[in-house]
């Protein structure tokens, strides 16, 4: 089963901030935002697009047509119930069945997803065929150092304080297992010269590469001024 299908992960998932309060409460948003191109009358796809946060951005936005898959049935419901808008159409599907048609957008969209996707290249060479020429890739993935992170977590002292964030076996790409949620979950560990040569090598050129920080709002939020002590969020956008 989908993991996000799983009624208990899901609820968890439901009670974070972002799941609550959207875009506002994302602390890349302040920086990924300004990469997305003017949205008037484009055509819009989101790979991953969990509760439709960004494709409700796009049509509000001027999208001409915005279409949000997910390999997750209650995502899927839980776009159409909370970010419905005439020009998004949500679909369930995942990145190996979707079929990619050529030529057929303007944007494609990953937020957040690619971490979980082993064959990166795959994936680039699919958007590449699916996107116009001229067309943008936005793209979040969780930063090669965090990924490399030993399970995902902080050295602490005794009182729970974090002391460092261990990183191990950079250079060897592949699954690494960490705790989200209460659920053992597994990732996909890329390089920073996979992540972004492999845009280069399928014919991308690169616009904007950004690490992601908290905007300074955000600094009084439990856990957040760790933040700005590693990397957790690689933004990048490329033009086929």
């Amino acid at each position: 089963m989908q993991l996000y299908d799983d009624e208990r992960f899901f609820d968890a998932y439901a009670r974070m901030p972002r799941s609550q309060d959207g875009l506002a409460a994302a602390g890349e948003w302040h920086q990924l935002e300004p990469l997305f191109p003017p949205m008037t009358g484009q055509r819009v796809l989101d790979l991953g697009c969990g509760y439709g946060w960004h494709c409700r951005y796009a049509a509000d936005h001027g999208a001409a047509s915005v279409l949000g898959i997910d390999a997750s049935a209650r995502m899927i419901a839980a776009a159409q119930e909370r970010n419905a808008a005439p020009a998004i159409t949500y679909r369930v599907a995942d990145l190996d069945g979707f079929d990619f048609p050529q030529a057929a957008f303007d944007v494609v969209l990953s937020n957040l997803v690619l971490h979980y996707i082993e064959d990166l290249t795959a994936v680039y060479r699919k958007v590449y065929h699916t996107l116009r020429p001229g067309g943008c890739f936005l793209l979040n993935i969780e930063h090669p150092v965090f990924t490399a992170g030993i399970h995902q977590e902080w050295i602490r002292d005794d009182s729970g304080a974090p002391l460092y964030w261990p990183v191990d076996q950079y250079y060897r790409p592949g699954p690494r297992t960490t705790v989200f949620l209460g659920e053992t979950v597994t990732k996909q560990h890329h390089t920073l010269t996979q992540i972004l040569g492999g845009l280069l090598q399928t014919g991308f050129q690169l616009k904007a590469v950004e690490e992601a920080m908290p905007p300074e709002s955000m600094l009084s939020l439990p856990g957040m001024a760790d933040e700005f002590r590693r990397p957790m969020m690689l933004l990048v956008k490329a033009v086929r």
